[in-house]
C-alpha cells in the first residue's frame, strides 16, 4: 500500500513537471519526462510493485538470492583456476592430441593443406629488409 502511494506521488510530480516543461514550449522534453511518469504507475497497475515488495521481506527470496550468489562465486573460481592454469579445458585437449600426433611421428595438418603459392613474381622471393621498409617509414613518421 505504501509503495503504490509513492509511485503514484512520484508519478503525478513527473507529470506536474512534464507540464512546466511544456509550458516553456519544450514539447519533446515534456513527452519524454511524461513518458517516465507514468512508468511507476504501470508497474504498480500490472502488479508488479506488490510482486517486489513481498520479494522484498521474504525471507525466502533472500536466501534464493543468497544461494545465487554463492553459485556466481563458484563459477567465478572456477574459472579463475581455468585460467591460472593455461587455459579452457577444451583448448588443452587440443594440445595433448596434437602431442600425442607428434610423439606417434605424425604432423598435425589441416585435412585441406595446399603447399603456398610462388606469389605474384613467379616464385620470386623478396628481401627480408624489403618486407619491413614500409613499416619503417611509418614509424619514422611519427618521430618512433
Amino acid at each position: 500500500m505504501l509503495a503504490e502511494t509513492i509511485c503514484s506521488a512520484v508519478s503525478a510530480a513527473g507529470l506536474g513537471i512534464a507540464a512546466i516543461t511544456a509550458y516553456r514550449r519544450r514539447f519533446l522534453a515534456a513527452l519524454r519526462v511524461a513518458a517516465y511518469a507514468l512508468v511507476p504507475v504501470g508497474l504498480v497497475m500490472t502488479g508488479l510493485v506488490k510482486w517486489l515488495a513481498g520479494t522484498a521481506f521474504s525471507p525466502v527470496a533472500w536466501a534464493g538470492f543468497a544461494v545465487l550468489g554463492l553459485s556466481w562465486l563458484l563459477f567465478l573460481t572456477t574459472r579463475a583456476v581455468e585460467r591460472r592454469r593455461g587455459g579452457a579445458p577444451r583448448a588443452r585437449r587440443g594440445e595433448r592430441a596434437a602431442e600425442k600426433g607428434r610423439q606417434d611421428g605424425r604432423a598435425a595438418v589441416a585435412p585441406a593443406a595446399s603447399a603456398p603459392s610462388p606469389g605474384p613474381a613467379g616464385g620470386a622471393t623478396a628481401k627480408p629488409a624489403d618486407d619491413f621498409s614500409d613499416i619503417e617509414a611509418i614509424l619514422k613518421k611519427h618521430g618512433i
